[in-house]
């Protein structure tokens, strides 16, 4: 990837813009209420801005036109999954969590199940963010070592950097107000590119002459259980995310959080469309590359260069958002759950000290990682990382949502164990099975329909 003058112009020059919303709004910030949800006063745009700097990460770009590279249409499966999962949140979801008052989805969980769902709520919804985190940094360090020609140190300390400027200062308001300027800017260069692409390729004909009918225009295309685990993961594992669930908790009313997440939830579905597009461009035109490369090097290749560096400025600040916004979501748990519910801080000064440092380690310990996983496929870890939260957080927030104070404890906490033992240990028992999401909401059910049975009867 070799990048003109004209590039790097555009590039840094949008680069220092995507700055200056979050910077504005950081001034504000003075206690840990006003940096992890805004001191609840956020507006719709707010909400669907914080929602979609998270949500539209390196996943959602490059690892479905990745994916689209390979296989097709079954790419779509990740940003329908977000979108239509957002939308669920902001039907059934919204207004309860932002009735609650809280700050993190552990505090929702305790009022429910009593105090021993707060750490395993924190630590299951950890491990899982931490795993969404790695997916974005995974794609960033690609463009860092393709475009720039970066050490794998170096793009780590650029990524920090990043980072640290999109939310340690600002909290959830920086989050939000990044994510208005990259929902602006990733949804523009992205669809003019991917109209270019579908047009240069000859439209649906052009693409079925290119490509037989399976897998590549198959939701199936990587088979049936895939596509379900997919499509599944992505939805019941954004209902249970820390981040996302902030996002509802700074909304200033229950219509407002509502909105927040309908709107992000419209905004997310169609990303996945041009970048799947682009996708099976480049598998025609430029078989031999490597698959996480296909969208980059279409922006350098096929856009003028002004927009091709706007948009290359687009996937980097849409990868390093997202992984901003979910260790911010992670710290808040850390820093409220951890240091202050258990440790007994209370100082509003010592908790957003803690929360910023948070944001730091958690974003340090992820480029580690994913140092040593370069070769990994973006999409793998996304999927993985919704399972994950999902297997012991989603059915028992339902649950806990639909029958409000009308759960036994004791079976609700068992729920919530069982389910993430499953996830974590069916294969050892199962060799030939491929997923564990479908085995640990089936658990989760076992113990949660006595939850709603036995609490009754204690009731009468």
């Amino acid at each position: 990837m070799e990048l003109t003058t004209t590039h790097y112009i555009s590039l840094i020059l949008v680069l220092l813009l995507s700055f200056i919303p979050g910077w504005y709004v950081a001034r504000k910030v003075k206690s840990a209420d006003d940096y992890n949800v805004g001191g609840r006063k956020s507006i719709v745009v707010l909400v669907a801005g914080g929602i979609f700097s998270t949500a539209v990460g390196g996943a959602a770009t490059v690892g479905t036109a990745q994916m689209a590279f390979n296989y097709g249409l079954c790419s779509w499966w990740f940003t329908i999954g977000i979108g239509l999962s957002l939308i669920c949140m902001g039907l059934f979801y919204a207004s309860p969590l932002r009735e609650s008052g809280l700050t993190t989805i552990s505090e929702f969980m305790v009022n429910n199940f009593g105090d021993k769902a707060g750490p395993i709520t924190s630590i299951t919804a950890s491990m899982g963010i931490f795993f969404s985190i790695v997916a974005s940094c995974l794609t960033v360090f690609h463009l860092s070592i393709g475009l720039f020609h970066f050490s794998n140190l170096l793009t780590a300390g650029a990524i920090l950097f990043i980072v640290l400027a999109s939310v340690f200062w600002g909290g959830i308001n920086s989050s939000g107000m990044g994510g208005l300027f990259k929902a602006g800017l990733l949804l523009g260069t992205l669809f003019i590119a991917g109209i270019a692409a579908y047009i240069a390729i000859g439209g649906m004909e052009g693409l079925h002459a290119q490509f037989p009918p399976f897998p590549w225009f198959s939701f199936w295309g990587r088979g049936v259980e895939n596509g379900l685990y997919s499509f599944f993961s992505v939805l019941v594992g954004i209902l249970c995310t820390q981040s996302y669930i902030q996002a509802v908790f700074s909304a200033k009313d229950n219509k407002t959080a509502a909105k927040g997440c309908l709107l992000a939830g419209l905004l997310v579905i169609p990303v996945g469309i041009p970048a799947m597009f682009i996708g099976m461009f480049m598998r025609v035109a430029h078989p031999d590359i490597l698959p996480i490369d296909a969208l980059p090097l279409y922006f350098i290749n096929y856009l003028p260069p002004w927009l091709g560096g706007a948009a290359l400025t687009g996937i980097i600040i849409s990868s390093i958002g997202s992984v901003a916004g979910l260790a911010l979501g992670c710290s808040t748990m850390i820093s409220n759950d951890v240091f202050g519910k258990i440790a007994g801080i209370r100082d509003s000064a010592k908790l957003l000290l803690i929360n910023r440092f948070a944001v730091l380690t958690i974003t340090v310990l992820s480029l580690t990682f994913v140092m040593y996983n370069l070769d990994s496929y973006v999409l793998t870890w996304s999927y993985f990382s919704m399972a994950l939260r999902a297997s012991g957080i989603f059915l028992p927030l339902t649950f806990a949502i639909i029958f409000k104070g009308k759960l036994s404890h004791s079976w609700g906490i068992m729920a919530m164990v069982a389910g993430i033992f499953v996830a974590l240990t069916w294969k050892i028992f199962v060799p030939t099975a491929n997923y564990t999401l479908f085995q640990s909401l089936v658990t989760n059910l076992f113990f949660l329909i006595p939850a709603v049975f036995f609490a009754k009867v204690h009731k009468n």
